[in-house]
């Protein structure tokens, strides 16, 4: 049985791409990693402060399936959203404008 790994395929598929189909795809990877790196902040600074999910949401006046949605990176928190998160966990909300890499 032949077997092809998983980074083969992904090589193979990536160099297919028409130049518009790669800049679509390179954005879309660029937002979900924005994403998850917005769901283990909220996630870091939740059990940081020794919360639930449903105590955070109880704090913020949220639901419990908010937080878990945005913890697993289903839901991209707004900046109010993350305003009243960061206060709930006594933490300051920092934004950084940094040079693209």
């Amino acid at each position: 049985m032949n077997t092809t790994s998983f980074r083969d395929l992904e090589s193979a598929a990536l160099t297919a791409m028409t130049v518009t189909e790669r800049e679509r795809f390179d954005a879309a990877q660029a937002e979900e990693d924005e994403r998850l790196r917005l769901a283990e902040l909220v996630y870091t600074a939740r059990t940081g402060a020794g919360l639930t999910q449903a105590a955070l949401a109880a704090r913020i006046g949220s639901k419990q399936s908010v937080i878990s949605a945005i913890e697993n990176g289903a839901q991209i928190p707004t900046f109010p959203m993350l305003r009243r998160i960061a206060g709930a966990v006594d933490r300051t909300l920092s934004i950084e404008l940094a040079a693209a890499s």
